[in-house]
C-alpha cells in the first residue's frame, strides 16, 4: 500500500485512541480495539499514540507495542467515580496536548470527544458495534454520534440500523468489519483431552457455542438450541451440545437441562480460556449460536478458520459474518424446528452448501474477507480517503 500522504513522516502527529480495556477483559470491542491499535502501528509507526483505558488498571500485554505508544488507565479508581475520573483524564490530557485525531472504540465516551471538538476544534471517530449503538435513547449520545466526523461501523447491519434509527447520513459512516488472528485459530483433529475431559468418542456428533452466559445476553440463541436438541436427538442419538461460557444465567440453563432431562447429551463447560479456544473449535462438528442481537460475531470467523460449518442468525450482524449465508447456514433465530432441521441437516451431510463440508477453502475464504491484511487495508483506505483535511 503506497502512502500518499504524510502521516509516516509526522513524528509529532500525536493521535488519541479511548478504549473501554484491552488488557484485563477479552470480549469483542476489546478485540476489535487491539486489533485497531496493531494495524494502525503497523501503517504508520512513527507518530504518537496515546491510549486511554477506562477499565484496565496495569499494562498486561503479551503483545508489543511500538515505544511512542503511552498508556493511561483509569481502573483503579472505585466504579462510581470511574466514569467522572476517566472522562476528566480525556479533557485534561487532550487540552494540553491537543491531539490531532481522536478515535473512540465504544460510543459512550462520544460526548467528552464531542466538547473537546466544539472548544479546540479536535475532530473524532466513533466506532459502533452493536447493541451499543442501537435504539440510543440518550440524547447525549445522539448528539455525539451525529457530530462523529467519521462513524464506523463493524456491519452493515449496525450501520443500517443506525441510519434507519438515528437518521445519520450514509456518507458519514463507513465500515471496517471484525477481524480475528488467523495464525491462533487452524484447523486440526479432535483433542483426545477434550473428548476424554467431556466424556466423548471421537465419531460423535458434536455442536459448540461459545459465548457469554448473560441473563442480558437472551439474544444469542443458545438457550434455542437446549430446548431442540430432543428433536435433534431423535435423528442423530448419540449428539452432544457443549455450551462454554460464564455469566449469571447459569441456573437458568441448569434447570432447562434438567426440566428436558438432557444431562447426558448438554454439557456446560464453562469459562474456556485463551490456550483451549481452538482447540474447542476443532473439537466440534458445527458452531451453532442463532442469534439476533449480534453486531458482528468474532466466534463465527474463529471457528470458519478452523474450518468448522458455523449456523448463524439471519437477523443482525452474523449475515455480514457469514457472508449473506456464503459461509455459513443463517436461520431465523425464532423458528426452533428450522434451527433444528438445520443442524441435522450439516450433522447428517445434507446441507446444500457444500462449502460447508470444505475445511481448507472455509479456512481460506474467511481469511480472504476478514483476516487482518484486509482489515489492516480498509483502515488505510480509511484514513487515505478521509475528507478531514489533516496532514496525516
Amino acid at each position: 500500500m503506497s502512502k500518499k500522504n504524510k502521516l509516516t513522516q509526522e513524528s509529532n502527529f500525536l493521535l488519541y485512541l479511548w478504549f473501554p480495556n484491552i488488557f484485563q477483559f477479552k470480549g469483542g470491542i476489546q478485540a476489535y480495539s487491539i486489533f485497531l491499535l496493531e494495524a494502525l502501528q503497523n501503517l504508520y509507526p512513527k507518530i504518537n499514540y496515546d491510549i486511554f483505558l477506562k477499565h484496565d488498571t496495569h499494562d498486561s500485554r503479551s503483545t508489543s507495542f511500538l515505544e511512542n505508544t503511552d498508556f493511561h488507565f483509569s481502573g483503579n479508581w472505585h466504579k462510581n467515580l470511574r466514569t467522572f475520573a476517566f472522562a476528566t483524564q480525556l479533557l485534561i490530557f487532550a487540552i494540553f496536548k491537543r491531539p490531532k485525531l481522536i478515535i473512540s472504540t465504544h460510543i459512550n465516551f462520544t460526548p467528552v470527544a464531542l466538547y473537546l471538538k466544539k472548544i479546540l476544534g479536535i475532530p473524532y471517530w466513533t466506532v459502533v458495534h452493536g447493541i451499543d449503538a442501537w435504539n440510543i435513547s440518550d440524547a447525549k449520545l445522539k448528539i455525539a454520534l451525529h457530530n462523529s466526523d467519521r462513524i464506523i461501523a463493524v456491519s452493515n447491519y449496525t450501520r443500517n440500523r443506525i441510519i434507519a434509527e438515528e437518521k445519520i447520513d450514509p456518507n458519514k459512516i463507513s465500515i471496517l468489519p471484525n477481524t480475528f488472528n488467523s495464525q491462533r485459530f487452524q484447523i486440526g483433529e479432535k483433542p483426545k483431552y477434550l473428548l476424554e475431559r467431556y466424556g466423548l468418542n471421537k465419531g460423535q456428533p458434536i455442536i459448540l457455542t461459545v459465548t457469554r452466559l448473560a441473563s442480558s445476553d437472551g439474544y444469542k440463541g443458545y438457550d434455542q438450541i437446549i430446548e431442540i436438541m430432543p428433536i435433534i436427538k431423535s435423528k442423530i442419538p448419540n449428539v452432544h451440545y457443549i455450551l462454554a461460557g460464564t455469566g449469571d444465567d447459569i441456573t437458568r440453563l441448569e434447570a432447562l437441562i434438567e426440566e428436558l432431562n438432557l444431562r447426558d447429551c448438554v454439557t456446560l463447560a464453562g469459562f474456556v480460556n485463551d490456550d483451549e479456544l481452538c482447540d474447542h473449535y476443532n473439537l466440534c462438528d458445527v458452531f451453532a449460536m442463532p442469534s439476533q442481537g449480534e453486531g458482528f460475531g468474532i466466534v463465527y470467523l474463529e471457528a470458519l478458520a478452523c474450518g468448522k460449518p458455523v449456523i448463524g442468525g439471519n437477523q443482525d450482524g452474523a449475515i455480514d459474518a457469514l457472508c449473506h449465508g456464503e459461509l455459513g447456514a443463517l436461520v431465523d433465530p425464532n423458528d426452533k424446528d428450522e434451527i433444528a432441521q438445520t443442524l441435522i441437516a450439516i450433522l447428517e451431510g445434507d446441507y446444500p452448501n457444500s462449502l460447508l463440508y470444505q475445511p481448507k477453502a472455509l479456512r481460506e475464504r474467511v481469511i480472504d474477507n476478514f483476516g487482518f491484511e484486509r482489515f489492516t487495508k480498509t483502515i488505510w483506505e480509511l484514513i487515505e480517503d478521509s475528507p478531514l483535511g489533516i496532514n496525516l
